[in-house]
C-alpha cells in the first residue's frame, strides 16, 4: 500500500472513499511481493498493481464490491491449467490479496492518512495491519514511527489485552522498519506468540537508498539516469570543479565538489548504499576504496581494465587493505554484457547491483533452472490458507 502512498494521500485529502487490495502473501514465482497494492475509488479510478496485469481485472471488481459492502475480503489467486478461462497467474505462482475499504467516516482514516503523507514525503514509517485472524480484526492497523512511537490500535473482537497486543505489534513493526523490510509476522491476540494467532503484514516505507558515483565522467551521466530509474538517491562526487557541475548532471540529486575519500568520510551511508568508483585514477581510487571496503554498504564497484584492477589491488594491499576486504570489491565493475557505450556500461553496472541485491546469478534465464524471482533480503512469508471469505469491516 505504501508503494502508492502519494496517490492514496491525495484521495484522503480529497475525502474520497476507496478500497485497497494488498498482496499479503506469495508462493512460487509471483510477480509482485507483499505490500504491492492496487486501489480503486468510488468513481472507479484505479492506481497501482498487484500482479503486473494477470489478475488486475478480478481484483478491481473485488475492490468495487468491498466499497459497496464495507467488508474486507481475502482471496488467493494461482495458476490453473484445468480451466483456460479461469482468472489466475500465468507465472505459476500464487498470491494472497486482502481487500479493505477505507471510508471517509472511519476513525482509522486520519491515522492512515498521516502515514500515507509521511511515506509520500519519502520519510520512514511502517504500517502494521492484521491480515489473518478472527472476524472483525483483519484490516485494523497501527502506524509506527522511527522512534518506536505508534498510533492506532489493533483492538477488536477476541482481543483480551489491547495494550499488550499493540505494544508487541509495534515492536515487531519497528524492527522491520529499522531493517527497511516489508514482511509478515505472527503474534497472539493477547500480544504474545501463543494463543489465538494473528498474522500481521508490516509495510515499511524508508527513504530511497543512496547511490554515490565517484568520478564526473561521461559514463557517470548515464549511470545517474539508470540509478534514478531504479529509485536511488544519486550523488555525483569529483574533486575537479570544472567537471562536477549540476549542468553536466541534471538528473543527479546532488553534485559534490570534494576529494572522494574526504566526502565519503563526511557523508552518511548504510547497508543499502551502493558506491560506484568510476575515476580509475590511483590518487583518487586508493584512499577512497581503502575506506569504502571497510564500510557496511551494499556494493562497492570500481571501473578499470583488468590490468588496472590488478595494479589497484597491489596498491590497496600496500596501504593495509586485507584480502577479505578486497574480496568485496566488484572490479572490473559490471556484468559481461559486451557493453561499449556509456549507456550500455551503465546498464551493465546496474545489472550487477540488482543481481547482487537479490541473489541473482547474472546468467541468461533461457535454459536455466534457477528461480526467476530471487529475494535475498526477504524471508519468504508463510502463505496463509487460500480462501475467499467475509472478514468484517476494516474498523469498528
Amino acid at each position: 500500500m505504501l508503494d502508492i502512498a502519494a496517490e492514496l494521500h491525495r484521495w484522503c485529502e480529497e475525502g474520497r472513499d476507496f478500497a485497497v487490495a494488498t498482496v499479503v502473501a506469495v508462493g512460487g514465482s509471483a510477480p509482485r511481493q507483499p505490500g504491492a497494492a492496487l486501489a480503486v475509488d468510488s468513481a472507479g479510478t484505479a492506481v497501482g498493481s498487484v500482479s503486473g496485469g494477470c489478475v488486475e481485472g478480478a481484483v478491481y471488481e473485488l475492490c468495487r464490491q468491498a466499497l459497496e459492502s464495507g467488508e474486507s475480503v481475502r482471496e488467493r489467486f494461482g495458476y490453473s491449467d484445468e480451466d483456460a478461462f479461469a482468472v489466475g497467474l500465468t507465472c505459476g505462482g500464487t498470491i494472497d490479496i486482502l481487500v479493505t475499504p477505507v471510508r471517509a467516516v472511519e476513525r482509522v482514516r486520519p491515522v492512515l492518512g498521516a502515514a500515507l503523507a509521511t511515506a509520500a514525503r519519502a520519510e520512514a514509517v511502517a504500517v502494521a495491519r492484521i491480515v489473518q485472524g478472527p472476524d472483525g480484526l483483519p484490516g485494523r492497523l497501527l502506524v509506527v514511527r522511527p522512534d518506536g512511537s505508534y498510533e492506532g490500535t489493533l483492538d477488536g473482537p477476541g482481543v483480551t489485552d489491547a495494550a499488550a497486543l499493540d505494544r508487541t505489534a509495534a515492536a515487531q513493526a519497528h524492527a522491520l522498519l529499522e531493517a527497511g523490510r516489508t514482511d509478515t509476522v505472527t503474534i497472539g491476540a493477547d500480544g504474545s506468540r501463543c494463543g489465538a494467532p494473528l498474522e500481521l503484514l508490516v509495510e515499511s516505507s524508508v527513504p530511497p537508498p543512496r547511490m554515490i558515483v565517484f568520478g564526473a565522467i561521461d559514463f557517470a551521466g548515464a549511470l545517474v539516469r539508470v540509478g534514478k530509474f531504479l529509485g536511488y538517491h544519486v550523488t555525483v562526487c569529483d574533486a575537479r570543479p570544472v567537471f562536477a557541475t549540476a549542468r553536466r548532471f541534471p538528473d543527479a540529486d546532488e553534485v559534490v565538489v570534494d576529494w572522494p575519500h574526504r566526502y565519503l568520510d563526511a557523508t552518511e551511508v548504510d547497508a543499502r548504499t551502493v558506491l560506484c568508483v568510476l575515476t580509475h585514477d590511483a590518487k583518487f581510487d586508493v584512499p577512497l576504496l581503502r575506506r569504502a571496503l571497510r564500510l557496511p554498504v551494499a556494493y562497492v564497484g570500481a571501473m578499470g581494465s583488468r590490468r588496472t584492477h590488478l595494479a589497484r589491488l597491489d596498491r590497496l594491499r600496500e596501504v593495509g587493505v586485507g584480502e577479505l576486504e578486497l574480496a568485496r570489491l566488484r572490479s572490473p565493475i559490471g556484468l559481461d554484457l559486451g557493453a561499449r557505450t556509456p549507456e550500455e556500461t551503465a546498464l551493465s553496472i546496474a545489472s550487477e547491483i540488482v543481481a547482487d541485491r537479490h541473489g541473482g546469478t547474472g546468467l541468461p534465464l533461457t535454459g536455466a533452472h534457477t528461480p526467476i524471482h530471487h529475494d535475498a533480503e526477504r524471508v519468504t512469508p508463510r502463505a496463509a490458507a487460500g480462501r475467499r471469505g467475509r472478514l468484517g469491516s476494516v474498523v469498528a
